[in-house]
């Protein structure tokens, strides 16, 4: 038996009321984390509470720097405890450092070879014995890039470049923290944020502050890096090389180049933020995320401060390597106006430029990629871990 289908017919009815607490669109429902949330789960409903408002604000994407209902804009963002964002950028600082370093780090390992002395005394390096053989020394001196990598490659092999990233690594994540979180702490209270002179000598306030903390935590690691980076380095591993320098050297050793790293370090990290922030401003005046204006902005900021900085750099590695030679001037240099006194002496105001090429392609990439991976995990991390997009505005502080 076939039964046929007979439609009841529908009763008109009011159209239904809007769900106040359906769920945007996918395609335009974007979470937005605020600087200053706490975020509890009542049920499915997802609820932010913002820190000194006095409400529970349900979560809704604003704009930074406009006031929307979630009622936190920009003046309510300067009025935040200052350094309420210091661990964002310490955190964000350290991924930046080991991210710095480590992808230069092969040149870092050239420049370090052509600053030593060889060439300005033929018994600068010690020749390490092994086997009871003594590894032969230097025959002519190696002063560019290409002559370098080719005796790398075929006495020691290019393995060898890296020797000595592990103290990089391992230095780099604290002292990058102290630095980027010192200075955006300095800069909040010095006024850097400001326009005009003003906003510059505190951004330059800021980077020297930034400096001497960085470098009170990387100069022991740096002394190792260079030790292991030279030619025919008899240290494998950073604690053997660290144990080696304190047993013939004494503590004093790791900070002999400290003062020396201050003095150079200060002007050209100066320059550096400074040259930054106004690259920056100049480029993209919006202030949009725009990772092409980091890397542009902190590359042409970094290699300029490179080579200006170029000669102090040298005198910086002869205080470093000074263990490591035969010559009795060189091993008790213990300032850095000695150690410019025999660069000029035995190589002129060429030894003073001496690693300049190196120096510049390793600082001028080497602090882009800085500022990048800086600028880029600095968003993440007050977006709660929402990739940033290019053209975004940047939440409120970056």
């Amino acid at each position: 038996m076939s039964h046929s289908y007979v439609p009841h017919p529908t009763p008109l009815s009011p159209p239904p009321s809007p769900d106040l607490h359906a769920e945007p669109p996918p395609s335009t429902y974007k979470p937005i984390s605020m600087t200053s949330t706490s975020t509890t789960d009542v049920g499915t409903e997802r609820i932010d509470r913002f820190v000194g408002l006095g409400q529970d604000t349900p979560h809704v994407p604003s704009v930074p720097g406009k006031r929307g209902e979630t009622g936190l804009d920009e003046d309510d963002y300067e009025s935040l405890p200052v350094g309420a964002g210091w661990a964002t950028n310490m955190l964000a600082g350290a991924m930046a450092g080991i991210s710095e370093h480590a992808v230069i780090f092969p040149v870092d390992s050239i420049k370090t070879r052509m600053q030593v002395l060889p060439s300005l005394s033929p018994s600068t390096l010690l020749q390490p014995i092994r086997n009871g053989i003594a590894s032969p020394p230097v025959s002519a001196p190696l002063t560019t890039i290409t002559q370098h990598v080719r005796s790398i490659s075929t006495t020691e092999g290019l393995r060898s470049l890296w020797r000595g990233v592990a103290s990089v690594i391992m230095g780099a994540g604290p002292a990058h923290a102290a630095h980027f979180g010192m200075y955006e702490f300095v800069r909040e209270i010095s006024g850097g944020r400001k326009e005009g002179w003003w906003g510059v000598g505190g951004t330059a306030l800021a980077a020297a502050a930034a400096t001497i903390s960085n470098d009170a935590l990387m100069n022991p690691f740096d002394v190792i890096k260079q030790r292991m980076q030279i030619q025919n380095s008899p240290h494998r591993s950073v604690f053997s090389c660290a144990r080696s320098v304190y047993a013939t050297e004494g503590l004093a050793a790791f900070y002999v180049s400290y003062p020396t790293t201050l003095t150079m370090t200060v002007p050209f990290t100066a320059v550096q933020f400074s040259a930054y922030e106004s690259l920056k401003s100049l480029l993209n005046p919006s202030g949009a995320y725009s990772p092409l204006t980091h890397v542009v902005a902190g590359g042409v900021a970094g290699g300029v401060a490179a080579a200006v900085t170029t000669p102090l750099d040298v005198a910086k590695t002869l205080l470093q390597t000074r263990g490591t030679s035969n010559d009795p001037r060189i091993r008790n240099a213990s300032s850095m106006a000695e150690a410019l006194r025999i660069i000029r002496e035995r190589d002129g105001l060429r030894g003073l430029r001496r690693g300049m090429l190196p120096r510049v392609l390793t600082v001028a990439p080497s602090t882009a990629i800085s500022w990048m991976s800086y600028e880029f995990f600095k968003v993440l991390i007050r977006q709660g871990g929402v990739m940033p997009e290019t053209g975004q505005p940047t939440p409120p502080g970056c």
